[in-house]
């Protein structure tokens, strides 16, 4: 196994050169390697599967060293991780997780693309403000690094919950034409073409389900798919597809909640870590990223050409 992944790290770094430095391709490789043998994050663990002659004090300093000086290319990384998902439109999904370690707060906003029941993470940014919600300019700004690098074609889809809202996000979206489908909270507004202004109350008052081709939500005209569901709450959705396509589109999102789960105690044990400092984490990010990628398409191959792999529940 150790072998089959090294040639498939050795291949994309032939394609997509994360390092022009033989030893820092080695040692990124070696640390990948590291990082899937051991599933977690920490650096002494990580070093306990490195092949080194060297003591593991030295390969543990080697690794910090690395974090402290080396600087990513993170166009490149995001050309390398393009590299495993399917050719044609992507579906993308945008979210946030966050956590604490001790005053440090770490607060990573994301978009990923879809590959079967999991995402392939693109770009990301550390968030500076407190744990708090990314705000438009945020969304914006990390949708046009990933714009800038595929070009707005490759773009099939963009699916987001309930925070990513807003003018300028949902305006930037319109205006480029990319196909979203949002989730609002249940307080918004709608006006009807009529020019009604109702709740979500007021519209599904006699009906579990309702779909509304062209209205008006916070300042946008789009189609919009109302739901009751079990847990008295409701599924809002917004977006400039029709209307009753918005509801399987949005299922498209759990693919990054089942990356986060991976990232965190399903797979890598991400929270685990003792970086603290924005710069150094989203270097940590490129590595788990990686890993996760190189796993699933791993995963696949043995699945489809040596033994199939039992789903769990």
């Amino acid at each position: 196994m150790r072998k089959l992944i090294r040639d498939e790290i050795i291949k994309i770094f032939d394609k997509i050169p994360l390092a022009k430095n033989l030893s820092r391709k080695k040692f990124i490789g070696d640390f990948l390697i590291g990082m899937l043998e051991s599933r977690k994050v920490q650096f002494k663990e990580i070093a306990l599967h490195i092949e080194s002659e060297a003591t593991l004090e030295s390969v543990e300093r080697r690794i910090q060293a690395f974090f402290k000086d080396y600087d990513f290319d993170y166009r490149q990384v995001c050309l390398l991780l393009l590299m495993f998902l399917p050719k044609g439109k992507l579906q993308l999904s945008i979210d946030r997780t966050e956590w604490d370690f001790g005053i440090y707060q770490c607060n990573i906003l994301m978009i990923v693309a879809k590959n079967g029941s999991i995402g392939i993470p693109l770009y990301w940014e550390l968030l500076d403000n407190n744990s708090g919600n990314s705000n438009c300019k945020d969304r914006c700004d990390l949708l046009q690094s990933i714009v800038d690098v595929i070009g707005l074609d490759r773009i099939g889809l963009i699916v987001g919950d309930r925070e990513f809202i807003g003018i300028q996000w949902l305006k930037y979206l319109k205006d480029r034409q990319i196909n979203f489908c949002m989730r609002l909270p249940k307080n918004h507004l709608i006006t009807l073409k009529n020019g009604a202004v109702c709740s979500i109350n007021d519209l599904l008052s006699h009906q579990q389900e309702r779909y509304f081709e062209t209205c008006l939500v916070d300042g946008i005209w789009c189609n919009t798919m109302l739901k009751k569901l079990d847990n008295k709450d409701f599924l809002f959705l917004i977006g400039n597809l029709p209307a009753k396509q918005l509801g399987n589109l949005y299922r498209h999102r759990w693919c990054i909640e089942v990356l986060f789960q991976t990232f965190k105690q399903r797979g890598f044990d991400l929270e685990t870590t003792h970086i603290k400092g924005n710069e150094k984490l989203s270097k940590l990010l490129v590595f788990v990223s990686i890993a996760v990628a190189i796993a699933l398409k791993t995963g696949q191959y043995l699945h489809q050409k040596v033994k199939m792999i039992k789903v769990k529940k």
